[in-house]
Parts: C-alpha cells; sequence; structure tokens
C-alpha cells in the first residue's frame, strides 16, 4: 500500500491480499453473456444488469435475442449468432440494443464461441457502449499523439521509480533510445544529472500524491556530454479511477537556451558592476603605485585569479616607447596580486623589479602591439612564453595556470604597459567576453596610471628642486648644535613650498629661517628659493628681524602675488639671546632645562606678501642646553584634530632636554607626521652651546 492507502499497481512481483479491478474496465462497464445453442441466456453480469436494465432472474433462461435486441436487427442477429456457433469464427460489430424501459442504445459487441469440457457450444457476447468506447479510444489516441509527438519530453515510473516508457522527446532529451530506459532508474541512465534528487522528488510525490512542479535541473545527458543543459521537471502521481497507485509520470522541457541567456544576462550584470566599481576604486590618488594596485585588486578574483600589472620602464622615466619586432620589453612591475596562491606570487616579478622580457614573450607581444594576447587552454608549451623564468614556469605549472590574457594598458595613444591576467581556480577559460571586459578596464585604468605617472614625475621633479634649494648645513654652527628635516607631502601635487635655513653670520652668530610658501609643486618650488636666496643675502646684511622681514614683504609682492609664512631668528652666543620676528608663522618652541616646554609668545605678524603692515622683532634668552625648534605648520595641523590639541602633544614630546637633536627630530616627524599628510614639512631644531 502507499502512503496515501492506495494499492499499488507497480512491482515484478504478485500482490498479495485482495486487489481492486483495473479502473479502466470499471469505466468501460463491460456486459459479459453468456448463451447456450439455443441462444438461452444462461450468464448475466452485473454490468449486463445496468447496460440492458433487466435483472439476472430476469434474463437467465430467456431466449437473448428477445430481451437485447431491438426487432429491426433481429434476424440480423440470429443469422450472426449461428454463424459464430457454427464456424466458431468471433465477430465484432456495433448495433442498437433494446433496454427494459424501452429505450435504445448503441452497443459495441464481440462475440465468439465457448466449448466446456463435454463439447457443449456456448456463445460468450461482450458489450459495452458505444459513446463510452469511442470517448475512450479518442482520448487514448489523442494521449497517444500528444505523447509521441510533444516537444516536451514525457515518462512514467512505476512504483519503484523504474522507467516503464518514455517519448520521443525525451529520448531526443537524454540521448537514450527508449528501450534502454524501461526497467532502469534514473540514476542508471543520467548519472551526469543530479539523478539522486530528481529520485528522491519523485518517492516524495509517490508517497504524498503532491505534485511538483517546475522543479530546476543542470546536468549533461548522453545526448550532449560536453556542455551543461538546464531543465524544468514536473512530476505527478498516476492513479487509476479506482485509486490504484500506478507510479509517477514525469515532464521535462528543456530550458538550456533560456537558462544560458539568463547565465549570459548575469555575466553582463556583473561586467557592469565591475567596471563600475573599477571606476570608483581605480584612481583614487595620484599614487602610480597605488592606482596599479587598485587596478589589480579590481581584477581579482571578480575576471581573474592572477593579476599583475606591469608598465614599460621608458614609459615610468617619462620617455615614449615603442618596440621593433626583435626588440625585448624592459618592463618594471608595479603590482600583483594572487587570490589563495603563495606560488603563484612568487613565480610573479615583486613590485618595484624591473625585469627584461625577450621578444618571443606574450607580454612583449602584447605591449608591441598593442593588441590583447589570448590562450584560452594553456599547454605546457605556452608557460615558457608566459613566466619570467624556468622557475617560474614551473610554479605556474604547479598552480594550474590553464588561461592567459594579456591586455594593453593604452592612454592618449601611448602603451603603457599591461594588465596581464591568468586563471587556476576558475575552471572557466578566458572568452571573448573577457577580452571586451579586461580591455574595458585596462582603458579605464591605463588613464588613472598616465595620470599618476605624469604627477610622480612632476612630484620628483618638484622635490628635486625642493632638495636641491635646501641647505646643507655643519651639526655645530656659531654656538647653536643644529639638526633638521624635510618631510615632502603625502599628495604629489603638494611639494615644494617649505622651507629652513642655517646662516652662520659675523661674530659667531647664527640666523635660523624656518618658511612656508603658499601653493604647491614647481612654482612654489621655485618661490620658495627665490626667498631663501634673498633672506640668505638680506642676513649678511645683520639687519634687525623684523627689518629683514620687511624687505622679504615687498619681494614676495614682487613675486607673481605669492604670500608665504616665515620665521627669522638669530641667535647671539655671547649675549645669550635670540632676537626673533614672524611673519604669520606658527610660534616655535623652548625647552630649557628644569622648566617645562613653552611655545614662544610673539606677535604673529602677517604673511609675506600682503604688505603695509610692520613686524616688530623680541628678545628672549637662550641659556647654554636650551633648545629651540621651529617648524611648518605640516608637522602639526590635520583635518581631524583642533590645532591647540596638536600644539600640546608637541611640547608633551620635548620632555627631555637631553634627548639627541637627531633623534628628537625623528621622535617628532614619526610621532605628528600623518602619513596621508597634504602638506610638507620643513623642521629646525637648534641647541645653545657653552661659550668656548
Amino acid at each position: 500500500m502507499t502512503a496515501a492507502g492506495a494499492p499499488s499497481a507497480g512491482g515484478d512481483g504478485p500482490v498479495r491480499g485482495p486487489v481492486r479491478p483495473s479502473g479502466l474496465l470499471d469505466v468501460l462497464g463491460v456486459a459479459s453473456v453468456v448463451l447456450d445453442a439455443q441462444g438461452r441466456v444462461v450468464l448475466w453480469s452485473p454490468q449486463a444488469e445496468e447496460l440492458f436494465g433487466y435483472s439476472a432472474q430476469e434474463a437467465l433462461g430467456q431466449y437473448a435475442a428477445r430481451i437485447m435486441v431491438h426487432e429491426e436487427y433481429l434476424d440480423l442477429v440470429v443469422k450472426l449468432f449461428a454463424d459464430v456457433l457454427q464456424t466458431g469464427q468471433s465477430w465484432a460489430g456495433a448495433f442498437p440494443i433494446r433496454c427494459k424501459d424501452g429505450s435504445t442504445r448503441l452497443v459495441e459487441f464481440r462475440n465468439m464461441r465457448l466449448l466446456d469440457d463435454r463439447g457443449d457450444v456456448y456463445a460468450l457476447g461482450l458489450a459495452a457502449d458505444q459513446s463510452t468506447v469511442r470517448r475512450l479510444e479518442r482520448e487514448v489516441a489523442l494521449s497517444a499523439r500528444i505523447v509521441s509527438q510533444s516537444p516536451i519530453g514525457l515518462a512514467v515510473l512505476d512504483t519503484r521509480l523504474r522507467y516503464v516508457s518514455v517519448n520521443p522527446a525525451l529520448e531526443r532529451i537524454n540521448g537514450v533510445p527508449a528501450d534502454e530506459h524501461v526497467g532502469r532508474t534514473i540514476p542508471e541512465v543520467l548519472p551526469q544529472v543530479d539523478a539522486d534528487a530528481l529520485e528522491s522528488a519523485a518517492r516524495r510525490v509517490l508517497e504524498t500524491g503532491q505534485p511538483l512542479v517546475d522543479v530546476f535541473a543542470v546536468g549533461r545527458t548522453p545526448a550532449d556530454p560536453d556542455e551543461d543543459h538546464a531543465w524544468t521537471v514536473s512530476l505527478y502521481r498516476l492513479e487509476d479511477a479506482a485509486g490504484t497507485v500506478l507510479g509517477v509520470a514525469v515532464s521535462i522541457v528543456d530550458i538550456t537556451e533560456q537558462y544560458r541567456a539568463g547565465i549570459e544576462a548575469e555575466a553582463a550584470r556583473r561586467r557592469l558592476a565591475l567596471i563600475a566599481d573599477a571606476s570608483a576604486r581605480i584612481g583614487t590618488t595620484l599614487d602610480l603605485e597605488r592606482t596599479a594596485r587598485e587596478l589589480a585588486e579590481v581584477a581579482v578574483p571578480e575576471l581573474a585569479d592572477v593579476a599583475a600589472v606591469d608598465l614599460l620602464e621608458a614609459v615610468v622615466a617619462g620617455r615614449r616607447s615603442s618596440l621593433g619586432p626583435a626588440e625585448p620589453a624592459v618592463i618594471r612591475a608595479l603590482a600583483v596580486r594572487a587570490e589563495h596562491s603563495a606560488d603563484a606570487l612568487e613565480a610573479a616579478d615583486p613590485p618595484g623589479q624591473i625585469a627584461t622580457y625577450g621578444p618571443d614573450r606574450l607580454v612583449t607581444e602584447c605591449v608591441r602591439t598593442g593588441r590583447p594576447v589570448l590562450v584560452a587552454l594553456v599547454k605546457d608549451e605556452d608557460l615558457a612564453r608566459i613566466a619570467r623564468s624556468p622557475e617560474a614556469a614551473v610554479l605556474l605549472d604547479r598552480v594550474g595556470v590553464h588561461s592567459y590574457l594579456a591586455v594593453p594598458l593604452i592612454a592618449r595613444g601611448e602603451v603603457l604597459g599591461a594588465l596581464d591576467l591568468k586563471r587556476t581556480r576558475n575552471p572557466q577559460p578566458f572568452s571573448e567576453d573577457d577580452v571586451l571586459l579586461a580591455r574595458e578596464l585596462a582603458a579605464r585604468a591605463a588613464v588613472q596610471i598616465d595620470n599618476a605617472r605624469w604627477y610622480q614625475n612632476a612630484r620628483d621633479t618638484a622635490l628635486t628642486l625642493q632638495r636641491s634649494l635646501l641647505p646643507r648645513h655643519p651639526s655645530v654652527t656659531g654656538g647653536l648644535e643644529v639638526a633638521s628635516r624635510y618631510q615632502p607631502a603625502g599628495a604629489t601635487t603638494e611639494v615644494g613650498g617649505d622651507w629652513f635655513d642655517v646662516i652662520p653670520l659675523e661674530d659667531d652668530k647664527t640666523a635660523l629661517v624656518v618658511g612656508d610658501v603658499m601653493g604647491s609643486g614647481i612654482s612654489a618650488a621655485a618661490t620658495m628659493g627665490r626667498l631663501r636666496t634673498a633672506t640668505k643675502a638680506l642676513a649678511s646684511l645683520d639687519l634687525d628681524p623684523a627689518r629683514l622681514l620687511e624687505h622679504l614683504d615687498r619681494i614676495t609682492d614682487g613675486l607673481d602675488h605669492s604670500i608665504a609664512t616665515c620665521l627669522y631668528a638669530v641667535h647671539d652666543p655671547r649675549t645669550r639671546q635670540c632676537r626673533i620676528a614672524n611673519a604669520g608663522h606658527l610660534p616655535p618652541a623652548r625647552i630649557r632645562v628644569g622648566r617645562p616646554p613653552e611655545l614662544l609668545d610673539l606677535p604673529t605678524g602677517v604673511p609675506l606678501g600682503v604688505g603695509g603692515i610692520p613686524f616688530s622683532t623680541t628678545t628672549f634668552d637662550l641659556e647654554p642646553g636650551d633648545q629651540l625648534v621651529l617648524y611648518t605648520d605640516g608637522l602639526v595641523e590635520t583635518r581631524r584634530h583642533p590645532l591647540d590639541e596638536r600644539l600640546q602633544t608637541l611640547l608633551t614630546l620635548l620632555d627631555d632636554p637631553a634627548r639627541p637633536l637627531e633623534e628628537l627630530c625623528d621622535l617628532l616627524l614619526r610621532t605628528l607626521h600623518q602619513p596621508d599628510n597634504h602638506d610638507d614639512v620643513a623642521l629646525l631644531v637648534a641647541r645653545a652651546q657653552s661659550a668656548r
């Protein structure tokens, strides 16, 4: 019995216990009538009672022709009855019968002769209502035609979930002939499909009677063993009219085209998302190495398992590069990223390393031609053209590199380098769609890389100019021990404005200068150089600090409306004093033995270049062992903290007057200067010496 309580009609062995009759016979209502040789009724079935209207008591012993046959056909029927008895040949046909209530109905008859063990002759008549027979014939014909011609795969499983029948469409879908299905289970016929799940679903339908509609399945069949296909599978329990469970009907619709279209649509969505992500993530700064890392991080793992960003060394140096067919490529690795593979990282050129790739290498071909290079399925001989060395080829083989793609980085018509991509864990080879996506990523990133490259060159130029303009001073000058630092800004465009100077004067006096030209880049560095030169020239005149700043103010006003802050101090070891004037700069700090460090209380003044406002000079003591700390605002100013808080932090760090000046400079820069600070820093520390 099934879970629904209905007897099962399937199985290979006999069914034990009482079994209800077949539903089909019940629907037909086949009547059985047995006549003796004289035409009298000797057997009258219950179905005959229903068909003709006479009870068994009324029919038995009667001449059948009188109670069954319409008068119009009486002679014909008597003749046919005699022929069956005499010849033994069966007869089939349809003719009207007369029912007990006087009505007439068409009945299908099947007549045949019977012999008993004594040789007596009988006639067996089987009869069914013709309209019922015709209806069932039409339904069977329609079902057979639908099953045989339907594009939907159809199958019937018995109660043991073995194939009973399949239609031609399912033969084509599975790639297995119908007779090779019969008697076998789904896993036996389709081992490359998740057949266990389908069989489990069929068993659940068989037990509960609840249909399952549009169950999604993916796999491969003998019809197409190299490609995945997709289907929707619906399962229904089969029962006859009496409720006997016959098995499970299965309908299968091939939706591979829709499935692949969905995959392509999802891939297109992911590509668009990746491009949008790249637009947001690549080029967040003007740092060349960081921009390259951002490109590699976007490519992994969405597009590749291993990504490297390489630039031609000539391009990094600011020169145009074109390669001939026999020329090698000199490449600098900027970034590399690998997903879950230390060997892949080891096989790649470390960032910053310069390597020469021969003309036969694939990355050389890519940067020489400016076109993508695709090796969809990497073979052993391809690894030698991909890897930087034979040892690296062994590592790439070990990590399972099976597909390779290199696309050029092109900006403003110039090939800058290449984006080098490999797949190891992703089983799919690179496709033409991947080439288009990689080219789009490379095109977007190349512009950012080119911008970063030019800004890097501009920064290096400004930094070189800046460093060339900064002084080289002895550690001891006059009555002072001096240490200094210059820290360029974190951002490329903001190099160049800060300076310091140590100027020996007559009588062992020393001028200390710290300044900051507003603005950035080469222009600020050039202005700074002109102001430094002017300051040195004016300092040689032994001017009062306030008077010197007034002269610098007029000079600055003539330098294309430049503005600068400046702190100018003169130390005299004989008087143990400093005279100082301030042009809009942050106050210096003084460290004295036995006292807490302090910020000098000076008139701030206005920046150089504003004009029209006089400066003032302040004199303060600087005893042997005392220190003076001069700095630019890049050391203490941040966007996240109040300036007063940062100045207090500065004073906290000046807690040890005996600390070596070089160590103090390093401590201040390390603690106060933020790595992402968008301003450069000039720092000058001086300690008064004992008189000679």
